[in-house]
């Protein structure tokens, strides 16, 4: 009797485990899903904000082996909203219409003509090192740049006092210099 009981145990233990592992499954795999898209997105803020030449935006890294479900949720959607913030300040680039004019007397965005100029600004490696060491060693030289990027960092070069000067014929053209 005590051995029928036994049994009956461990087979109700089995029966929970097989009934229950999808569901903890399940629980793990949203859980992984929610670290998965917070790495994401902090880096994708990241990128921005070091485009921008911001500062990034601090993290505590116990965040990801926090427990709490809705502590997972909140941080998410936090990594959401300065995903969002980095999105739309990337686009308010200071002086844009100057850097399309400078562009249109340049060449195309992802122009790598040979002479040693990259990109819709036409900028060397030197100019690329100085201010836009982090996109050079991301994604190599200033053609496989967004126009955006290549805009930021040309920014970075205007704030730094160089202004419209790596661009003496386009800018003067454009009324610039």
């Amino acid at each position: 009797m005590l051995r029928r009981s036994a049994l009956r145990i461990l087979v109700s233990v089995l029966v929970m485990v097989v009934l229950l592992t999808p569901a903890l499954a399940g629980a793990a795999n949203k859980r992984t899903s929610e670290f998965r898209q917070i790495r994401q997105l902090r880096q994708m803020t990241w990128h921005w904000q070091n485009v921008m030449g911001v500062a990034m935006t601090p993290v505590r890294h116990r965040v990801l082996n926090a427990s709490g479900a809705k502590y997972g949720r909140w941080v998410l959607s936090l990594w959401h909203q300065r995903a969002a913030r980095a999105r739309h300040l990337t686009r308010r680039i200071p002086h844009k219409s100057q850097w399309l004019c400078i562009h249109h007397g340049e060449g195309a965005w992802n122009a790598h003509s040979g002479n040693g100029y990259y990109g819709g600004l036409q900028m060397d490696i030197s100019f690329q090192r100085s201010y836009g060491g982090y996109l050079l060693r991301a994604k190599g030289t200033a053609d496989h740049w967004s126009p955006n990027e290549q805009m930021w960092v040309a920014e970075q070069a205007l704030k730094s006092g160089r202004g419209f000067y790596p661009w003496p014929n386009t800018a003067r053209a454009c009324g610039l210099i």
